[in-house]
Parts: structure tokens; sequence; C-alpha cells
């Protein structure tokens, strides 16, 4: 499916922070759909660790926002019973590193349970999780994994990088009937945008946005780095007269090749910029896909900005030394335009 430059909205929208546009769209799907319920640790009473779920428990009840025990095993795999059963629950892990204690059921019988069952079960759950460093939070709660899940079939993954992203693709997961994982990075969760105030909409899984239009160099950023790309082509245009355009996938399975293909046929240059790991990640799927389908138009190696394959520090001085920023994604920019 291919995007074009997100043209004006027509609807009437507002500025929310990408946490207030997540709890927005649960509270819409909540309220527009009585099969939908949310569970997970602290989710309830205390408003979620990192504050997003806030008062949904006192707008709905203990019954449509759960707290659970400290066992991302035992709720992970009753969510995947409640959704084999026809209801839709909306899970947090309260970060993406505690989906390695719950995998079995992840991988064997959220992701596997319609194929097995010949197509006759639906599996309408989403995962929300919180990942990526910045906050000092050390290896355990730093993690960014969203290549995990992309990898494995039956399940969905999106990674939204704007508060309208955050919104849509929540909405839009709630209403799946495949398992979708959310992955949101935690150190976006104070940054603003417009928001449609429509309660019906949503972002469709599998379709990428154009953020900025470029002829020069193709950037595809994920979560944090949306920002910061967009941030640094504006200084790249007045420094180096280079015109960048800045791709924001959104949904990491499906992938929207197609809008990425076409973006780097016409600039022959691409830089793939996302806070996971560098080997065996996101990067080397888009890499590869652009490969195989615009090799001819490029005019420069394709650049990768992300995590050293290493774990994330404690230490404030390191943790900056690891994560990429906007300066990584200039000096890959540099290096080939």
């Amino acid at each position: 499916m291919t995007a074009q430059a997100e043209p004006e909205l027509e609807t009437k929208t507002e500025d929310l922070t990408v946490r207030e546009a997540i709890r927005q769209a649960l509270r819409e799907e909540l309220d527009r759909d009585d099969d939908v319920f949310l569970m997970g640790e602290d989710v309830g009473e205390f408003g979620g660790v990192l504050e997003v779920t806030g008062s949904l428990y006192e707008e709905f009840g203990e019954e449509r926002v759960r707290d659970t025990p400290i066992s991302e095993a035992g709720f992970t795999g009753a969510a995947t019973g409640a959704a084999a059963t026809g209801t839709r629950p909306v899970v947090e892990l309260m970060f993406s590193d505690f989906s390695g204690v719950a995998m079995e059921q992840i991988m064997n019988q959220m992701a596997k349970m319609r194929y097995m069952f010949g197509g006759k079960a639906e599996m309408p759950v989403t995962v929300r999780t919180t990942e990526g460093g910045g906050m000092g939070a050390a290896s355990q709660h730093s993690g960014t994994v969203h290549t995990w899940m992309a990898h494995f079939p039956g399940l969905k993954a999106v990674a939204p990088g704007t508060a309208a992203a955050a919104k849509g693709l929540t909405k839009a997961a709630i209403r799946s009937n495949d398992p979708v994982f959310v992955f949101e990075n935690k150190m976006i969760y104070e940054q603003t945008g417009q928001v449609p105030t429509d309660e019906e909409f949503t972002v469709p899984i599998g379709e990428a946005s154009i953020e900025r239009e470029g002829d020069d160099v193709t950037v595809v950023a994920t979560q944090r780095l949306v920002g910061e790309s967009l941030q640094t082509a504006e200084r790249v245009a007045e420094d180096l007269d280079v015109a960048v355009e800045v791709i924001d996938p959104r949904s990491l399975y499906p992938l929207d090749t197609e809008t990425i293909v076409e973006s780097v046929s016409k600039t022959g240059r691409l830089v793939v910029a996302d806070e996971s790991p560098l080997s065996y990640g996101t990067h080397a799927e888009i890499v590869a896909r652009v490969q195989e389908e615009a090799f001819f138009s490029l005019d420069a190696p394709i650049q990768r900005v992300g995590t050293p394959d290493t774990h994330m520090p404690f230490s404030t001085p390191l943790e900056n030394e690891v994560l990429p920023d906007g300066d990584d994604v200039r000096a890959a920019i540099e290096r080939i335009a």
C-alpha cells in the first residue's frame, strides 16, 4: 500500500502529547466496544507506571481496567485465551524486556493459534509495551525488541513516531482480529502533535507516512528518531542545501516496502534510523528489501543508524554514547549526500 505525503487533515484536530493520544485511543475504544478491556501490572488504580492509562480505572471500573499479578506469562496467556473466546483484551507489558518472560504464550500460543485452528479462531489481542533508552533505567528496562515480534509469523508489530500515529495505530490494533504489538518509545510520551478528534480516526496497519518530502536523501526513521530526523532534515537543508525525505514506516510488520522503494528510486540514497541493535534487525530488513527492489536506483551505499550490539548502560554518559540521535543521522546523511 503506497503512502503519499500527508495531506492537511480535513477533520478537526487538537494538540496532544503521545501519552494523551494513546490514553484517548484507549478511552474511545473502551467506550465504543464493551468487549474491550485493559489488563496489566499497575494499569488500574496506579494509572500505569508511565501514567498512560491515567484515570481510566475510575472511568470504567475494575472489570474493564484490570490490575494483574506480577506474572507476564500468566496474564499474557489469560489475554490469549480471552481473545480466543471473543473479547478484545489490551495487555500492557510494563517494559518490552519483560516480553521474554511471556515468550511461550506469545510465540507458541498467541502467534500460532489462528494458523493451528485452520483460520477458525480469531486472536483480537493488543499488547502495548514501552521500550528504548534515555531514562537511566538500565539494561533490563531499556531494551528495544520490536524486531522480535515483527519476525514471528502471526503477529503484527507497529511503532508510532508521532502523536497522531500513536492514537491511530492503537485504535487500529484494538479493532484488528489478529494479535498486534504496539511499541511505545518511552522518551516521546511528552512529544506533542496535532491529532484528529474524530473517534473513527485510525491509521491503517501496514501504511507508512511521508513526514517530510525531499529529493536528495531518504531517511526511514522509527519512534523517537522520527522527530530527531525531522529536526536534522531542517538543519541539513539550511547548512548543506540537501533536501531530505523523512519516512515513518509506523508499521514494522507488515512493512510498507512500496513507499520506501518509491522514495529511494527518487532520491538514490537511503539512511535507516532505528534504536534497535544494528545486527540482524529492523535496519537489515529494510536494507534487504531496498536492495532487492531498488538496487539500480542507489547512488551511494545505504547507511544504518542504530544502537551498537550491546546492552543499555545505566551510566548516563555511557547511555548517551550508545543511543543514536540526530547527530548520528546527520553524519550518515553527510557520508552519502
